[in-house]
């Protein structure tokens, strides 16, 4: 499944409600899951960013419902990345050498 990393940044509203946060991303795992895609992993950072989620899904459609469905509880916006691993850009780079 194609991964999506998502650089996300607490509104002024996700910062009120910082003690929630756990519970929010456990939140955000299962409505993803439900979706047909996987939160594998969700890390709180320091610096330009207060989280970065790591999302699989099965196409660019799924991704962006999921983030959409997040953004639109109003405690984070994002920047989401497509992640490509080291099989995938093997591939791509075989493509692109003809």
């Amino acid at each position: 499944m194609p991964t999506y990393v998502a650089l996300l940044n607490w509104t002024d509203q996700g910062v009120r409600n910082y003690k929630d946060t756990a519970r929010r991303a456990e939140a955000f795992g299962s409505a993803v899951q439900k979706l047909g895609a996987k939160l594998l992993t969700i890390y709180w950072t320091v610096g330009p960013y207060d989280l970065v989620a790591v999302v699989e899904a099965p196409d660019e459609e799924t991704a962006t419902a999921a983030l959409l469905q997040l953004g639109g509880v109003g405690n984070v916006r994002s920047t989401t990345l497509r992640a490509f691993g080291r099989e995938e850009m093997e591939r791509i780079v075989a493509k692109a050498a003809g």
